[in-house]
């Protein structure tokens, strides 16, 4: 089929949206969702031209059920390729609730913050000396703070919103601190703490048992939710403590990509199911099936 066929068939089933048996109407949103994407432009002219409410929100669950198919899809391609880009997962996480959300956007927010403080860093500094001047231009001249009030909110895990209301969660506040540290070759990684997702800055350390430096490395942690505050192993055995858990090397060492994105998800599960959203709750579950899915077969 030529495009010009092509765009016809689309136009003319899109002019079928009205149609009023539930049977018939099944077969033809069927027709229209095979095209995907490419159909998604002629659904919204064509929902501009309709004045019934009705019809409009037909389309609107034709687009909406395209595009999260196309996020479904983007996220088990992300994983199977290794899962190596996180701004990547995280930009088609917050196309669920943003669509049309414009990733070159997003990257011009964090590259002036990028900007801000490779001007104040220099070769000089200490690891802690890094992170002060860091914390300086994320906190104080940026004005990044935790949303304590609203701390189950969906925007929390988005990362468009979280950048635009300088507001966050534990999570997205530390992926965004952490993809701009990683930018400035800082070594800043995620650490899945339970409850309280943290960053950990890693180097060479010095073995007492062998008297050998080692690589890669955790000097110390960043809990990015409360103003960059530093703090070290122990503290994190007294949270632990806290909490009742058990250490695990997990609540100590950096965690991949896919353990980020998927503890994002759970966030975006725990805050639909709080606002009693079960629609977007049993979609979002979809997506952390796909995650699950992929971490059984790591394991096998």
């Amino acid at each position: 089929m030529n495009s010009e066929d092509k765009i016809r068939k689309m136009e003319a089933l899109i002019s079928l949206v009205d149609e009023p048996d539930p049977a018939v109407f099944k077969e033809i949103s069927q027709s229209i969702l095979d095209f995907g994407s490419e159909i998604v432009p002629f659904l919204e002219h064509a929902w501009e031209e309709y004045y019934h409410p009705a019809m409009q929100k037909r389309i609107e669950d034709l687009i909406h059920t395209i595009q999260y198919s196309q996020i479904c899809e983007d996220l088990e391609n992300w994983l199977q390729n290794g899962a190596k880009n996180l701004l990547e997962a995280c930009i088609m996480i917050a196309r669920y609730q943003y669509p049309n959300l414009k990733e070159h956007l997003l990257e011009y927010e964090l590259a002036k913050i990028r900007k801000d403080v490779w001007l104040e860093l220099n070769d000089n500094l200490t690891a802690l000396e890094q992170i002060k001047v860091f914390n300086y231009v994320f906190y104080d001249i940026h004005g990044f703070h935790g949303n304590i009030d609203n701390y189950h909110s969906p925007e929390n895990s988005f990362i468009n919103k979280v950048l635009e209301s300088k507001s966050g969660n534990p999570l997205s506040l530390s992926i965004i601190y952490m993809l701009i540290a990683q930018s400035l070759d800082l070594p800043v990684k995620g650490v899945n703490l339970p409850e309280h997702f943290v960053l950990a800055y890693t180097g060479s350390s010095l073995d007492p048992n062998t008297l050998e430096y080692k690589e890669n490395q955790v000097l110390f942690y960043i809990n990015v939710f409360s103003k960059g505050n530093v703090f070290s192993f122990k503290d994190i055995e007294s949270f632990l403590k806290q909490l009742k858990q058990q250490p695990s090397p997990a609540y100590y060492n950096p965690c991949d990509n896919t353990a980020i994105v998927y503890r994002m998800i759970n966030n975006l599960l725990t805050a639909y199911k709080k606002s009693n959203d079960s629609h977007k709750y049993l979609e979002i579950k979809k997506i952390a099936s796909i995650f699950e899915n992929q971490l059984k077969n790591n394991t096998q």
